[in-house]
């Protein structure tokens, strides 16, 4: 699953942290503290920085001109325009893509202004890097993660630097994304699987073909509204998407959209958009709500679970050294996190490896080659049956190189700096790494950067790259906290679909994405064949 968002129009989405949806707890399990010892809940904040009140932005270098002393040494897009800055042929539906194309245009760092902001975006792996140090940098939550602060508050990937949930949470959390905890989760998402197959078998049945995006979410909402806390939304039983699916879209969407009008316009502009979007965060907090006291009344009655699931953990878990628990508002915020972000960005993943599967068919019979191999005739495999498809793996990195779901992340300078030994930077000036031209960057990945090759992430030539070229789940103390969540539910969902269907593209189909502070596939539907035993002995 993965980090959310940076800042949408200027910035684009950036990287999600501490979700269910994008990876394990991958980093160090403290945050850095400004001195670069463990423990702190983060950086101090930069001079002049205060404390949100209210959940407000804070001040500070909200624009780059008051972070970077030489701000006029890196190259911005021509034809700026004033007032509005650099939105000659930009689209306010698109930010990462229209940065990566100034991103080829101006090199391996750039700045853009909109709004009279200016941002400064990095994607050449060696100042990537440089920023990845966490003893110089670290989060810097970008505007497009404070829009989302409505939604989730002081949650694992919106919470500040400074303030202390993060920490509570992450550290009350993390077990459960533990090996035992993944290998208890495994038998539901085989549950949540099969009701995809059934629901794809139905489909080709009647000749229909499916919908890729919409029932990968589908997919994992339902896993991790299984594993995480019990609940069940029927989403295969529906013939619309969930409400609750439609009001976090909405809720997306409205974050990115903010960073599209000036400020002071905001009210003005977006007040039928500000009002239903405050109806979707109700909507989201009710569920929440709902499905929280749903459990307290379980466990009042003797009749709740025994901690394994992140509900139990949430409200049952102290910390560990402090004794701390979260508080029911905590709860609720955390909840959300995880429901969003847990499910979206792999979604995302899901959808881009089999668009790039169906595209590739000898990629497509390598893969279930290997499937058939490793699993064999059982029914369904284990936990670590899972870990074995290494080339399904490989699928899987390849396409969230090309496509990272959680397309970027900012980092803040912790003490005054010099980024890459060229561009100092002031305590607090931030930036924001464009992860998919990182990995795009033909220093690292060779001139056919472009091309769609899994090989990429064969054993040897992953040792032969420098470390922090590939990011898909941001960098640091604060980088993803389900990413080994997401990467075993969606390696199994991939070998269950290889081993089950041939995927058939749309020959008129290609690919656009589509930005909601994460990347998804747009109109993606792929026709299905199912593989016939003979199928499987040619293979």
């Amino acid at each position: 699953m993965a980090e959310t968002a940076e800042t949408a129009k200027a910035a684009g989405p950036a990287g999600a942290e501490g979700t269910a949806g994008s990876a394990g707890a991958a980093e160090p399990a403290k945050a850095v503290g400004p001195t670069g010892t463990a423990g702190s809940a983060g950086p101090e904040r930069p001079a002049g920085v205060t404390a949100p009140p209210g959940g407000a932005l804070p001040r500070g270098f909200r624009s780059a001109e008051q972070g970077w002393p030489e701000l006029h040494r890196i190259p911005h897009p021509p034809h700026r325009l004033p007032l509005l800055g650099d939105l000659v042929g930009a689209s306010r539906r698109t930010p990462v893509q229209d940065s990566m194309r100034f991103a080829r245009q101006l090199g391996p760092v750039f700045r853009r202004r909109v709004f009279g902001h200016e941002f400064v975006f990095v994607w050449g792996a060696g100042l990537a890097a440089d920023l990845a140090d966490e003893a110089r940098f670290a989060k810097h939550v970008g505007l497009g993660i404070a829009n989302l602060r409505p939604v989730v508050g002081d949650a694992l990937f919106t919470a500040y630097n400074h303030e202390p949930n993060w920490q509570l949470a992450h550290d009350v959390l993390a077990p459960g994304f533990s090996r035992d905890a993944m290998a208890a989760y495994h038998p539901m998402m085989l549950d949540v699987a099969a009701r995809l197959t059934d629901h794809w078998d139905r489909a080709l049945t009647a000749g229909r073909s499916v919908d890729v995006p919409g029932d990968m979410t589908r997919l994992t909402l339902e896993t991790i509204a299984r594993t995480g806390f019990g609940h069940d939304f029927a989403s295969f039983e529906r013939s619309r998407p969930h409400p609750f699916v439609t009001a976090m879209v909405g809720t997306l969407s409205h974050a990115q959209r903010l960073n599209t009008v000036p400020a002071p316009l905001t009210p003005l502009l977006l007040r039928r958009a500000s009002r239903r979007n405050a109806a979707d965060i109700a909507y989201l907090n009710r569920t929440v709500d709902d499905l929280v006291r749903a459990r307290r009344v379980a466990h009042h009655d003797g009749e709740g679970g025994d901690g394994g699931d992140l509900l139990d953990r949430m409200l049952r878990t102290a910390h560990p050294e402090t004794g701390e628990r979260l508080s029911a508002q905590n709860v609720r915020r955390q909840v959300v996190t995880f429901l969003v972000a847990g499910h979206e960005t792999t979604s995302g993943a899901l959808s881009f490896a089999l668009h790039y599967l169906s595209r590739h068919p000898e990629v497509a019979a390598r893969a279930r080659a290997e499937v058939d191999r490793v699993w064999g005739d059982a029914a369904v495999p284990g936990y670590e049956q899972v870990a074995r498809l290494r080339y399904v793996r490989r699928v899987l990195d390849e396409s969230l190189r090309l496509w990272p779901t959680a397309p970027a992340f900012a980092r803040e300078a912790r003490q005054d700096t010099v980024l890459g030994g060229t561009h100092p930077m002031r305590r607090g000036a931030w930036a924001l790494v464009l992860t998919p031209m990182l990995h795009r960057d033909p220093e690292v990945w060779g001139p056919d950067a472009e091309r769609f090759d899994p090989d990429r992430f064969d054993a040897q030539a992953v040792r032969a790259r420098a470390p922090h070229t590939f990011k898909p789940f941001g960098t640091g103390a604060r980088a993803c906290i389900g990413r080994q969540f997401a990467l075993h539910e969606a390696t199994l969902v991939l070998g269950l679909l290889l081993r089950r269907y041939d995927l058939r593209p749309d020959p008129g189909y290609r690919l656009r994405v589509t930005e909601r502070l994460t990347l998804m596939p747009e109109g993606l539907r792929l026709h299905l064949e199912h593989r016939t035993p003979a199928h499987r002995a040619d293979d």
